[in-house]
């Protein structure tokens, strides 16, 4: 088991297999897109199945697959196959924006990928089209419906956000009445698209607790899961679960298991730092399994006791897209 240089054990990899998104949501980034990674500026999958092999031999148990939006990038399912199929194989989830989804859904079941995290703002079709800048709405609610009835592990990731989107947050939290999953609501990141310069959030994680409990009454606080970064409730009397991840105050720091890779091959150990290095550009000049693997302990001997820290030491101060960083 890998550890960083505060002793927390490393089992969680954040894989991001493209930059590219189909949708264009306007805290993520601009209208007109970013500059992307070209092709031979991306991982192949056989290099990502390579790192993701020296990993999963020291004891990264988790995988979760991430963009952009990863139904974009070409045999997506046919990568998955294999990485399903790896000596140590780990559990594999998958952040999605639910447009692409829908013709590999059963699939997903059949090589037993049933975590789903779907990226979802509001349940309002014209809100959809002013935040996402796409009319993908009914594709988005008929592929989370198939899954929901499939039976997957449906997590929906909503970014709580002032004058977009405040009166989703109930209607959102419905959804918990009769289905069996998990409505989560992140506070905004302080490196969105549209806040740079901010430095305090209205809608931080104890104001949305406050809405729900004023919609819904007194939240029955679960058990949060090791190395959560989401505080876990239930509605009284519902099957799913409300969970609030503070994204932007970072209270989920001390327990963090993460390390990241972009599509690019920049390493992160922290989502709100730099990339600590870039693994593309060490296995394209021949390094050894060994070295790669000395090189990734080091970085994470050089990890950020939190996000804060993190962020202080990155002198771009943490301007990359969401799309490029993977979540």
């Amino acid at each position: 088991m890998m550890r960083d240089k505060h002793n927390r054990a490393v089992n969680y990899l954040r894989l991001s297999v493209t930059d590219k998104c189909n949708l264009r949501c306007f805290y993520c980034m601009p209208e007109e897109g970013i500059p992307f990674c070209k092709k031979d500026e991306e991982l192949s999958f056989e290099e990502l199945l390579r790192i993701c092999s020296i990993l999963t031999a020291q004891g990264v148990d988790k995988i979760r697959i991430t963009g952009g939006e990863p139904f974009v990038r070409k045999d997506l399912m046919l990568f998955l196959e294999k990485l399903t199929k790896l000596e140590n194989a780990p559990e594999i989830s998958i952040t999605t924006n639910a447009t692409l989804i829908g013709p590999h859904i059963l699939k997903l079941k059949q090589l037993g990928i049933r975590s789903i995290n779907v990226s979802l703002d509001t349940l309002d079709e014209n809100r959809f089209f002013t935040i996402t800048r796409r009319d993908e709405y009914k594709r988005v609610m008929q592929n989370l419906t198939t899954l929901m009835q499939e039976g997957f592990d449906v997590k929906i990731n909503c970014v709580v956000m002032q004058d977009q989107n405040i009166e989703d947050i109930p209607l959102l939290a419905q959804l918990t009445k009769n289905y069996p999953i998990s409505v989560r609501f992140l506070e905004e990141m302080p490196f969105n698209a549209q806040s740079e310069g901010q430095e305090a959030l209205l809608w931080n994680y104890t104001n949305i607790k406050a809405n729900l409990e004023e919609h819904f009454g007194e939240l029955e606080k679960l058990q949060d899961p090791a190395s959560s970064t989401s505080l876990n409730y239930r509605i009284k009397g519902y099957k799913g679960e409300v969970g609030i991840i503070p994204s932007f105050s970072r209270t989920f720091c001390g327990t963090c298991n993460r390390i990241r890779l972009s599509a690019n091959g920049d390493f992160r150990t922290c989502l709100y730092g730099a990339a600590d290095l870039n693994l593309r550009d060490q296995l394209r000049l021949g390094f050894t399994d060994e070295q790669l693997l000395n090189n990734l302990q080091e970085a994470l001997q050089q990890k950020a006791k939190n996000g804060f820290e993190a962020e202080t030491r990155n002198l771009k101060q943490v301007k990359d897209s969401m799309a490029y960083l993977g979540g």
